[in-house]
């Protein structure tokens, strides 16, 4: 159901700042805004075109609360689909809270989370994946999430996915119109195009759900592990990586007893390090919760820092033999992860001595966190070892963990149906798989929708949007 009432919120985060804008919504909206607004050249708010600006005052009675810019969008030129104003006003709270109060007084509620969205996608402005993609723009804090976000909220998704279904569609109809001409043995529905078909959205189907794996970690941040024995120079690596001192440094083996985290952006993609306890044999209670930490870090880490002394590699054989034993132990254990092995302290060494520790340990990296040297080079590494080539050809990316469920759902059908094609089954058997499969196809752009699915999805937006 469209609702039809107005609604109004402040569409600038809540605080201080040089401008607010508040933004209204629905049948009504301009009416409304009319009243409380006096231009400074006498003109009627209602009569003037769509996409206008005017400069002008809110006036209640002989009350003057700000002088703003209103801003004029007529239906169905606007975001929302609906009559659209936004007031332009000084940022002092007190000056939002004002204007807000005396619209609520005067015939507007207050917005619901995405609410404004949620009008757009009933109203036909935007598809529910696009919808969703609005309120993944808001939050990308790097180029990837942002390029990502941008490519949805334009349609590229969307529009691929509504083709696959068109076509899915058309065959459907086809076979269901043999179901009505079943005594006559005719067949609308060429086999040979459906099987080519079901192929293709079999292969789009399976290379979206592959892009997930990407376009998660891409939109959380790519989480690496920094594990080492203690002392080793892991929180100054950390501190290295963000430059800025966010872990606490010390010469004390076991300083960092839990595991410390923070973000920065490599490249354009969203990097999450994670500094952990060092890994010993102690007796110590807290430290050893600390170690079993940073054991559960590497399991979800996507690429994993393995960090030594240069200097105690090459003077140690025993200690030389143990790291050597758990970087085998590490690539063994986790295969599928990018291992960066990494020498720190060799502004201790010579050139002789990081010529030999290179021939001795294949693919390690040479380190100073302390001094910075090999930083960019390790920063580098990491861009390489991430898999974002989709990324960088502007294919489309999987981002939503609701959307992988329907595409896991949908192919799971699709495969239903070639099965029951190579089967020979009944034209009113495989309708049904079909149809399921179209119904999973609706669910992502919201031709097959809920209002506790449309509820869950935009009480997570803001208030404004």
């Amino acid at each position: 159901m469209i609702p039809n009432d107005t609604i109004i919120a402040l569409a600038t985060p809540s605080g201080v700042g040089a401008i607010a804008v508040i933004r209204l919504s629905g049948k009504n909206a301009i009416t409304i805004a009319s009243r409380y607004f006096k231009s400074v050249n006498g003109k009627n708010l209602a009569e003037q075109k769509t996409h206008t600006i005017h400069l002008g005052h809110i006036i209640d009675k002989k009350k003057i609360y700000d002088q703003v810019l209103v801003s004029v969008f007529k239906s169905p030129n606007s975001y929302t689909g609906e009559n659209v104003v936004e007031i332009s006003c000084h940022g002092s709270h007190f000056i939002q809270q004002q204007i807000l109060q005396l619209f609520l007084k005067n015939g507007c509620r207050m917005a619901n989370a995405g609410e404004f969205t949620l009008r757009a996608f009933l109203n036909g402005k935007l598809d529910l994946s696009q919808a969703e993609a609005v309120a993944d723009l808001i939050a990308s804090d790097n180029e990837a999430s942002h390029q990502i976000a941008i490519n949805q909220m334009r349609g590229g998704f969307s529009s691929e996915i509504k083709k696959l279904r068109d076509e899915l569609l058309n065959f459907a109809s086809l076979i269901e119109l043999e179901l009505d001409f079943s005594e006559e043995d005719v067949e609308f529905a060429d086999r040979t195009q459906f099987k080519n078909l079901l192929k293709r959205i079999q292969n789009v189907l399976k290379n979206l759900i592959d892009s997930f794996a990407v376009g998660n970690v891409i939109k959380k941040g790519i989480p690496v592990t920094i594990i080492g024995e203690p002392n080793v120079g892991k929180s100054t690596l950390l501190n290295a990586l963000l430059n800025e001192e966010r872990a606490i440094v010390s010469e004390v083996a076991g300083t960092t007893r839990d595991t410390i985290e923070d973000e920065i952006a490599i490249g354009g993609i969203g990097f999450r390090f994670i500094d952990t306890a060092g890994i010993r044999k102690t007796d110590d209670v807290v430290e050893n919760i600390g170690i079993k930490r940073t054991f559960e870090k590497v399991d979800q880490a996507q690429v994993i820092i393995y960090l030594f002394e240069a200097d105690v590699f090459l003077h140690d054989d025993k200690k030389a033999n143990a790291i050597q034993i758990e970087v085998e132990n590490l690539k063994s254990r986790y295969p599928g992860k990018p291992l960066l092995v990494i020498a720190n302290k060799v502004d201790k060494l010579s050139d002789v001595d990081n010529e030999k520790l290179t021939t001795i340990l294949e693919g390690v990296h040479l380190l100073s966190a302390k001094s910075g040297i090999g930083i960019d080079a390790i920063k580098n590494r990491l861009l390489s070892q991430v898999n974002t080539g989709t990324l960088r050809t502007d294919a489309t990316i999987i981002t939503n963990s609701r959307h992988y469920d329907a595409l896991l759902k949908a192919l799971e059908e699709i495969q239903k149906v070639q099965l029951g094609m190579e089967n020979e089954v009944s034209g009113d058997l495989l309708a049904i798989d079909i149809r399921q499969a179209l119904y999973h196809f609706g669910e992502i752009t919201g031709e097959i929708s809920s209002d506790d699915l449309l509820g869950n999805i935009f009480t997570n937006f803001c208030i404004g949007k």
